[in-house]
C-alpha cells in the first residue's frame, strides 16, 4: 500500500504556491498556469481517510480530463496538457465559491434530505410521494458553498448566492446553462456505456482574460453518481437498492461502522485488504465509464515520476 501519493511537496519552476485541496494539490506556475495532481487521498463525509488508494488519483485524473475533451464543444474548460497519469496542466482561474450539483435522480444527499422530511433542497421543491433512487421530472441545481479542507460543503439556494454576492447574477446564469449542457452530455454518454447519470457536481471558474470555464473534476466516480441502466426500474418497482458506480460504496462502508463525518466520530481502520477491494472498484468504474480497460501507470516512485514529467512539460512551455 507503499506505492500511493497521498502528499506531495514538488517545487516547480516558476511556482508561487500551493493549494491543497481534499483530493488534488494546486500549484501556482508564474500567476499563469495551474498544475494540478491529482492524489490518491479518499475523501468521504468531507473527512479525508488516513490512507491513499492505489491508482485513484490517475483514474480520477483520466477520466476528468478525457470527459474534458468530450465536453468542449458545448463548455470551455482550463484544460491544456496532461503530461503525467495523475496531473493535468490548465489555465490559472479565479474559483467560484459555489459547487453546482445537479441531480436527475433523488437519490445520496437529496434522498437522505428526504427522508428526513424536508421537500425543499437549496430552495428547490422536491414531490411528495417520490422513493429513494426515483427519477425527478427534469434534473434540479441544488448549490453547495465550496469548502476547505476538512470542512463540510454548505447547501445553499440560488437566491442566498445572489443575496449574499457570491455570484453575481450575469455569470450565475451561465453557471446554470453550462450545468444543464455538461449534465446532459454526461447523461448521454453515459447511456452510451449501459449507465444512468444520477447526480454529478462541476465547478467553474473565470480565467484572466474573464472567461468562465470549467475547472477541477468532470463526471468522476468522486463527483458523480451512476446506475446500471439494466434492470433500474425493475429494482425500484421492488423496492430494492440500485446497482450503482460512485464513492457511495465507501460511504456506506463508514456508516455501517458508525462513521458518518459527525463531531466525536473516528475513521473506522481500513485494511490492507479493504483498501484493495477499494482500489478495484475504482478501476471497475474506469473501465465501465469509459468503456475502455484501464491501463496502470507505473508506480514505483510517483513522486519522481510527476515531478520529471512536469518539469519537463513545463521547461518545454
Amino acid at each position: 500500500m507503499s506505492n500511493t501519493i497521498i502528499d506531495s511537496n514538488f517545487n516547480f519552476p516558476g511556482q508561487k504556491s500551493v493549494y491543497k485541496g481534499k483530493v488534488r494539490e494546486v500549484y501556482n506556475i508564474n500567476d499563469d498556469l495551474l498544475v494540478m495532481i491529482a492524489t490518491d487521498r479518499l475523501s468521504a463525509f468531507d473527512v479525508v481517510m488516513p490512507k491513499g488508494i492505489p491508482f485513484k488519483g490517475q483514474i480520477l485524473n483520466q477520466i476528468a480530463t478525457k470527459f474534458m475533451a468530450q465536453t468542449e464543444d458545448i463548455v470551455p474548460n482550463w484544460l491544456i496538457a496532461t503530461p503525467d497519469p495523475n496531473v493535468a496542466v490548465g489555465h490559472l482561474c479565479d474559483p467560484f465559491k459555489v459547487e453546482m450539483v445537479i441531480r436527475g435522480y433523488m437519490s445520496g444527499h437529496a434522498a437522505r434530505e428526504y427522508k428526513a422530511g424536508k421537500r425543499e433542497l437549496c430552495g428547490v421543491a422536491m414531490p411528495d410521494g417520490m422513493k429513494e433512487n426515483d427519477k425527478f421530472s427534469s434534473p434540479i441545481i441544488t448549490p453547495a458553498t465550496k469548502a476547505e479542507m476538512g470542512d463540510h460543503d454548505e447547501d445553499i439556494s440560488r437566491e442566498d448566492i445572489l443575496a449574499k454576492g457570491i455570484v453575481s447574477e450575469e455569470d450565475y446564469l451561465i453557471l446554470e446553462d453550462y450545468t444543464r449542457k455538461l449534465f446532459q452530455r454526461g447523461t448521454e454518454i453515459a447511456a452510451e456505456r449501459g449507465l444512468i447519470l444520477v447526480d454529478t457536481k462541476y465547478e467553474f471558474g473565470k480565467t484572466k482574460e474573464g472567461q468562465i470555464v470549467l475547472i477541477d473534476e468532470i463526471h468522476t466516480p468522486d463527483s458523480s453518481r451512476y446506475f446500471y441502466a439494466d434492470g433500474y426500474q425493475e429494482r425500484q418497482d421492488n423496492n430494492e437498492p440500485q446497482k450503482q458506480l460512485s464513492k457511495e460504496f465507501v460511504r456506506q462502508w463508514l456508516i455501517s461502522n458508525d462513521f458518518q463525518g459527525l463531531e466525536g466520530q473516528t475513521v473506522p481502520e481500513m485494511s490492507d485488504e479493504y483498501i484493495t477491494t477499494v482500489s478495484d472498484r475504482y478501476i471497475e468504474l474506469f473501465e465501465n465509464i469509459m468503456g475502455e480497460s484501464f491501463e496502470k501507470a507505473d508506480v514505483t516512485d510517483i513522486q519522481s515520476r510527476i515531478d520529471a514529467n512536469v518539469k519537463s512539460f513545463l521547461d518545454s512551455h
